[in-house]
């Protein structure tokens, strides 16, 4: 099983960004993924999660309103749509898999991409 995230760049306060993780080896139609990002310095925390078929959501108080989770189960895909981007938004991000519910914590999360590195200048 592999996760790969994708999207990642040097923005602008303000700009929006998409990124996305794919998968291999797995499907998504059986998996919850999550977004998680970590900032230079301190610890990952949870940006948001979807369900396994796409119908269910949340987020982490720093993405409500601004970021939108999606996910395309045919492709394999899970979307991350950032707008308004702040400086305090950039980290790594990483996108997580796992069977069952979301979560917004790391632990119950088995399957990890690399990471996708998203940098905001003020």
């Amino acid at each position: 099983v592999q996760l790969q995230a994708s999207g990642g760049g040097t923005v602008q306060a303000g700009d929006s960004l998409l990124l996305s993780c794919a998968s291999s080896g797995m499907s998504f139609n059986h998996y919850a993924a999550g977004w998680f990002r970590q900032a230079p310095g301190k610890e990952r925390e949870f940006v948001g999660g979807i369900n396994w078929s796409g119908g269910v959501t949340e987020y982490g108080d720093s993405a409500k309103g601004r970021f939108r989770l999606s996910k395309d189960n045919a492709k394999n895909m899970v979307y991350l749509q950032m707008n308004s981007l702040k400086p305090e938004d950039t980290g790594v991000y990483y996108c997580a898999a796992r069977k069952g519910p979301i979560r917004t914590t790391e632990g119950p999360y088995d399957n990890w991409g690399q990471g996708t590195l998203v940098t905001v200048s003020s």
